[in-house]
């Protein structure tokens, strides 16, 4: 195949450029500090704060029965009565404490509840994998996403929830997920509409152990 002279010198520039290194014209800006600054107050007040102003719904619970009233107030403020949890151990938690969960799949209830792998304060998001029980559906079909997380899942930033997941499993999962606030798009007519991709609401609730 012919080239032709201009592309041919095109070329000749590209492997000229390649072979003689540039110098970094801002060295510092290479550095491995991150651009983001998170506020010296505790990482729970800025979570709640992120995720406040992003729509979100966030609780906190001195312990695992407060969870369970604050629980029983929301349901019967809101009306629900099927609510659907996969997950074993968070499951079985909240039967004992007397929570009803009523819901035989996800594609009927009116609420989901789920566990996280983490909360990053920064961002104000919930992040989730498909490794969880939950899997890839539960935390986004249900018009309600109820998000039951502990104080020591929280964290600084992204990198350090990536991290912690890497560490966590054998394998990275397949999917890792951040949810920040409810589902909303403003594609139509640049008109802000909430839930039209997943929950309308999203709420979230951090437990102390």
């Amino acid at each position: 195949m012919k080239v032709s002279a201009a592309k041919e010198n095109i070329l000749k520039k590209i492997r000229q450029a390649l072979s003689n290194q540039v110098p970094v014209p801002f060295p510092l800006s290479e550095g491995n500090e991150s651009v983001y600054h998170i506020p010296k107050q505790e990482l729970a007040v800025t979570f709640a704060e992120k995720f406040s102003s992003l729509m979100g719904r966030f609780s906190y619970c001195l312990d695992e029965t407060e969870l369970a009233e604050q629980l029983k107030d929301l349901f019967a403020a809101k009306k629900i009565s099927n609510v659907y949890c996969r997950e074993k151990e968070l499951k079985s938690l909240l039967q004992t404490k007397g929570i009803e969960l009523n819901a035989t799949d996800v594609k009927s209830c009116q609420a989901s509840i789920t566990g996280c792998e983490k909360l990053i304060a920064r961002t104000g998001s919930i992040v989730m994998s498909s490794a969880q029980q939950s899997g890839r559906t539960v935390s986004v079909y249900a018009p309600i996403h109820i998000c039951i997380a502990y104080a020591d899942q929280l964290v600084a930033d992204i990198k350090d929830a990536l991290l912690d997941i890497k560490n966590k499993y054998p394998q990275m999962p397949s999917l890792v997920t951040l949810a920040t606030g409810p589902s909303r798009t403003a594609d139509i007519e640049k008109t802000l509409i909430v839930g039209v991709h997943g929950p309308k609401e999203v709420f979230c609730f951090l437990v102390e152990r």
